[in-house]
């Protein structure tokens, strides 16, 4: 029996990128599909497939594919393509319907798994783009096998109404669009208008069109019409005479005392809602009075001089008139055959009308008022008005209410001109809607007997910017121009820290030298988010949504990142570039998860930040690293290299070419009297400092810091620190726990002399291993009896490979007389004990080949495994805890501590220890 194509396109994984990722330069959505039976099936050979998804979707005759010009991706469709690629562009494709500009797209085979593809593709928003996706697949598969219950066009119209849902209106789109033009980075932060231009410290805010700057009580004055109008007047400003009434008989008698024809609206109301004109009389006014209390939310009714003319709004913008447009209220044009009811279904027909604000007009509303007035004119609903028959629908110009806009910018007199302006200023309002009524704006108002009828606060720019008649204004310039003077930055630095090991200590070093240049520095890592100095969460906050929550914070003028693997993977940058990309190094760590099985594909993780690094940005590499030093490639900014490696190496000529080039680096030199940081630029060398004197180096032993400082110091060079204040901030840093808690802190227990370092991988062991060998060196004793013990406190995570748990107590027993085997509190899907049984495979291996070590011991609980090491030291010797709660391990040290201080015996077993957890030894005692 012949195969034949089923609908079998399936996503089995997605992940949103929300910043530069493994795949992409900006944002993302990544699937993972699988294609099942269709992966025998290229589009060539499906019949009639091409035909009907470029009628489904015509957008896609546009996409230039890899053929770089229009057609190209129709040309690879007759020629034969994989669906899973198809999807990529039809998800591109359902996005460009709603107005998304997004042409960013690849389909790559998964690895190792036929029929899988990686789908990546640019979004907007984000769960429209989660939405494109999978109606994406939906539609490919209806394409291969129709699905009876697949209507596209109400698909396509429920997608259409989901992303208007969370479109921006056009007033904030039209700011995001100038700010986006002038590099000015922004942040949503609600699912409504509310939205973040800039970062940290230069952080300005709108909703709508009210910013960070707009006055609370000047949106409260312009929300009382009464107060408005009487300070406008007290201002010798035009303003129709107006009572606030709050009873029908009361009204009748304002209007009265006032003279007809009046107009009735809310005193609190806005968008022309129950605003009623042409009163003529006391019926008038009691039918109004109950329409216009229905639209007011504290009951409170306008009585206000009716003054006729046409309807202006002038839009100012920082005390500046920025656009004036004549807003024409809703009406239709009789064509002597269609009834009313059906000329207003004919306009709302007009693509460019939707419901509020979503599009440029709003749909024309038929309410009880509207119905009233098309009766007043001699109409009802069913007639057919005569040929060029103008009908209105409602009295008032207001967009909001289905009406339409012509511009009037350059037409208005300079007086009018001047009465907005200060209007604008009496209120307070930074960005305002000064409405007119006047027979016309070209002449001066106070000589047509024009008024100003209301000042609005948030007013709509749609008017302005998408006028029904006349040219656009771009009146988001002079907003964003307010909000960011011409020359004022947006931006904050960023200084983004990778590596597999030294990540933490670095970016607190980077970040206590800025501290001490008087920034005030926010700065994410393993430990949590610190705000100038400040612990504001703790927790593991080495990605995305952290940094974003540092970019947000009013008080951050400086942002150092410690970036992980697994944000990036998981979420990307979560930001979009970053000035200083430091990369320490790159070792095989967490390999075997997400789809990184190499130490290439590890390193290619990595290098997201420096392809993350702008053109006048920097990018500071490790030398010594030949994966590192392969990322120079990826850098669009200048590379600074720091090395280790000694003069006269092949690392070193290779820095000193670069620097003949005019580039900068920092190295070591040695000398008699030890090991000097050196900068260089160009041809010029200078000093930084002795690496001996650095407290973090433990006079120069600690090898890891060493490189550390290079790279720190190298970071905030690139960010164009000082030399002086570089110096300082590295001979000032110290792993005391306060600075630096969790990475090489030194305690003095009773004369035990204590390490506690956050070591979790077989890299950071060999490193950790030879700082105690130099630091045991220097303990040691000429006599074997008194030789001090080294007792390490191993132990690594549970998403380690077999192989890197095993090579991690392979390396600890080449260090330590005795090894104490815990575990993690979090075991990370693996039993209860199966992690240290692993590395315990990897210690007997290397006792049996004859390392240092010769005993090894489990003690599973962290804490147990701290008193089994501290009841078993002697004074002299070096224990070092590699942790996983740091806290906690400090304050059960903080406890013997205080006990030997007290004078309190400290018996052979810890108080409290458990017999049960301490395992039987291996080797001679």
């Amino acid at each position: 029996m012949t195969e034949r194509p089923t609908p079998d396109l399936s996503i089995e994984e997605t992940r949103v990128y929300r910043g530069a990722n493994v795949w992409s330069y900006d944002k993302a959505i990544h699937l993972v599909v699988d294609l099942g039976v269709l992966e025998r099936y290229p589009t060539n050979t499906l019949p009639g497939f091409t035909d009907n998804i470029l009628e489904m979707l015509p957008g896609l005759r546009e996409h230039s594919c890899s053929r770089g010009k229009r057609g190209g991706f129709v040309e690879r469709l007759h020629e034969g393509t994989w669906l899973g690629h198809v999807a990529e562009h039809s998800a591109l494709a359902l996005q460009q319907v709603v107005g998304h500009d997004v042409r960013r797209g690849k389909t790559r085979g998964v690895k190792g798994r036929p029929g899988h593809y990686n789908v990546v593709f640019g979004y907007v928003d984000e769960q429209v783009g989660l939405a494109a996706a999978r109606l994406a697949v939906r539609l490919v598969n209806h394409l291969v096998e129709a699905d009876p219950e697949f209507d596209w066009d109400a698909e396509l119209e429920s997608f259409i109404t989901r992303a208007q849902r969370t479109a921006f209106g056009p007033s904030t789109q039209a700011i995001l669009d100038e700010a986006v033009s002038r590099d000015i980075p922004w942040l949503r932060l609600n699912q409504y208008s509310l939205v973040q231009l800039g970062q940290g410290v230069h952080a300005k805010r709108i909703r709508a069109t009210m910013t960070s700057a707009t006055s609370a009580i000047a949106v409260d004055i312009a929300s009382d019409k009464d107060l408005t109008t009487s300070l406008l007047s007290a201002a010798g400003l035009p303003v129709p005479k107006q009572e606030t009434m709050r009873t029908v008989e009361a009204a009748v008698r304002a209007a009265e005392r006032i003279g007809y024809p009046v107009v009735l609206k809310p005193l609190d109301g806005n968008h022309g809602r129950g605003v009623i004109l042409d009163n003529e009389n006391a019926d008038d006014v009691r039918a109004a009075f109950e329409l216009a209390q229905a639209q007011s939310r504290r009951g409170a009714i306008l009585v206000e001089q009716q003054i006729v003319g046409k309807d202006y709004r002038c839009l100012i913008i920082d005390g500046k008139v920025a656009a004036i447009a004549e807003r024409v209220p809703a009406s239709v044009t009789g064509d002597g055959t269609s009834t009313v009811e059906q000329l207003v279904d004919t306009a709302n027909a007009d693509p460019r009308r939707g419901v509020g604000h979503e599009k440029v007009l709003t749909r024309i509303k038929v309410d009880d008022a509207a119905v009233l007035l098309v009766r007043e004119q001699g109409y009802a609903m069913t007639d057919v008005p005569p040929e060029g028959a103008h009908v209105r629908l409602a009295l008032t110009g207001n967009m909001s209410t289905g009406g339409i806009s012509i511009d009037r910018t350059f037409e208005a007199h300079p007086e009018n001109v001047e009465i907005a302006e200060e209007a604008a200023r009496m209120v307070g309002l930074d960005i305002a809607g000064i409405d007119f009524i006047c027979p016309d704006i070209t002449e001066p108002v106070r000589e047509t007997g024009g008024a100003i009828c209301e000042v609005n606060a948030a007013p709509g720019f749609r008017m302005h910017t998408h006028p029904t008649i006349g040219e656009p204004q771009f009146i988001a310039k002079p907003v964003v121009d307010m909000l960011f003077p011409p020359g004022a930055t947006s931006r904050i630095p960023i200084v983004a820290v990778t590596g597999t090991n030294g990540k933490t200590t670095t970016s607190r070093m980077i970040s206590h030298i800025f501290k001490g240049m008087g920034r005030k520095v926010g700065m994410t890592s393993t430990d949590g988010v610190v705000i100038d100095e400040r612990l504001v969460i703790r927790s593991d906050a080495s990605g995305p949504r952290s940094a974003r929550m540092v970019l947000q914070n009013p008080r951050v003028d400086f942002a150092v990142f410690e970036v992980a693997r697994g944000g990036i993977l998981r979420e990307g940058l979560g930001y979009e570039r970053n000035d200083v990309a430091v990369v320490l190094n790159v070792q095989p760590d967490h390999l075997g998860l997400r789809g990184i099985d190499t130490v290439e594909q590890l390193a290619d993780v990595k290098a997201v930040l420096v392809e993350a690094v702008p053109r006048d940005g920097h990018a500071v590499l490790n030398a010594d690293d030949p994966l590192v030093r392969e990322m120079r490639r990826r850098c669009s900014g200048q590379v600074v290299w720091f090395s280790m490696e000694e003069p006269g190496s092949e690392v070193r000529e290779m820095i000193d070419a670069h620097c003949r080039r005019g580039g900068k680096a920092l190295v070591l030199n040695p000398s008699e009297r030890g090991e000097m940081i050196v900068v260089k630029h160009g041809p010029r060398e200078m000093q930084l400092a002795w690496t001996h004197l650095l407290p973090a180096t433990f006079g120069g032993r600690a090898r890891m810091n060493v490189q550390n400082a290079l790279g720190a110091a190298a970071a905030a060079f690139a960010a164009g620190a000082p030399l002086h204040d570089i110096r300082q901030g590295l001979r000032s840093f110290s792993t005391n726990y306060y600075l630096s808690p969790g990475r090489l802190n030194e305690v003095d227990v009773n004369g035990v002399n204590v390490i506690v370092d956050y070591c979790h991988n077989a890299p950071g062991m060999r490193m950790l291993g030879d700082f105690v060998d130099r630091v045991g060196d220097s303990m040691a004793s000429s006599h074997d009896l008194a030789r001090p013990s080294r007792i390490g406190i191993i132990a690594t995570a549970g998403d380690r490979r077999d192989e890197d748990m095993r090579e991690l107590g392979h390396i600890a027993a080449q260090h330590f007389d005795v090894v104490i085997v815990r575990e993690d509190l979090s075991l990370r899907g693996r039993e209860r004990g199966e992690v240290a049984g692993l590395v315990l495979e990897g210690v007997r291996t290397a006792i049996a080949e004859g390392a240092r070590c010769k005993q090894v011991e489990e003690v599973l609980d962290e804490i147990e495994a701290v008193r089994h090491a501290m009841s078993r030291a002697n004074r002299g010797d070096l224990v070092v805890v590699c942790v996983d709660k740091h806290a906690a391990v400090m304050s059960e040290l903080e406890t013997w501590s205080s006990q030997a201080q007290a004078g309190a015996g400290v018996s052979s077993e810890a108080p409290g220890a458990d017999p049960d957890l301490v395992a039987g030894s291996v080797g001679d005692e």
